[in-house]
């Protein structure tokens, strides 16, 4: 099963999703689960949750940090 991840202002990758956590979905990114929030149709998902079969598309966005 394919997913497109896109990482928003930053590109997309499709990644096979088989058996994979959306953590797991960032690894063609340079990020970190940290510094990143996994969207699915633009909600919030757990990123040690495994990834839903009827999942197509991921987006995902970096989190600001203020100082």
């Amino acid at each position: 099963m394919t997913v497109t991840v896109e990482l928003a202002g930053e590109g997309s990758h499709e990644v096979d999703a088989a058996g994979k956590t959306y953590a797991d979905l960032l690894a063609p990114f340079d990020v970190s689960k940290h510094e990143v929030s996994v969207l699915v149709d633009g909600r919030p998902v757990p990123e040690d949750q495994a990834v839903d079969s009827d999942v197509e598309r991921v987006e995902v966005v970096r989190l600001i940090q203020g100082g």
